[in-house]
């Protein structure tokens, strides 16, 4: 299983359009709301792009969290779950970070979906980052050097 952000890809004939439909209504929030608001705010906004823009969606995603074949009693949502196989995770703050789409990476391994938006409404103009997770490819093997090295420096 590998992680790739799709946004290192520029090639404009690839874009995907179901992610390229949530970005633009992410873009039409921003620019009616601008930065500032609270993530609350941004999601109910969104949800009625999405509805003025016929995106599909559901709101507040039950997220379970296997473990030896059982499910725990914690439980994640995400933000969206948009055309049944992308997750969108809102955030509002300064700038996004790698803990950030760590969190996205996780809902993703733990749907089995393999593609989603990270927005970030807390900046002056909008941040999104597209994230694919292929569970179809070897890691490569520098992949596999750093997953060897951070085990043997947490010993």
């Amino acid at each position: 299983m590998t992680q790739m952000n799709a946004d290192e890809k520029s090639n404009a004939d690839s874009r995907d359009p179901q992610t390229y439909a949530i970005i633009g209504a992410a873009m039409a929030v921003h620019g009616q709301l601008g930065s500032g608001f609270l993530e609350s705010v941004y999601q109910e906004a969104l949800a009625v792009e999405f509805e003025i823009a016929h995106v599909p969606f559901r709101r507040e995603v039950p997220i379970e969290i296997r473990y030896q074949d059982r499910v725990l009693g914690c439980k994640y949502k995400a933000d969206f779950v948009c055309y049944d196989s992308i997750i969108v995770e809102l955030k509002a703050v300064d700038r996004l970070d790698t803990v950030r789409q760590a969190q996205v990476i996780n809902y993703l391994k733990a749907t089995g979906l393999n593609r989603a938006l990270l927005l970030n409404f807390g900046a002056s103009r909008l941040e999104y980052k597209r994230l694919v997770l292929n569970y179809n490819q070897r890691p490569s093997a520098s992949s596999a050097d750093e997953t060897k090295n951070n085990s043997t420096n947490g010993r």
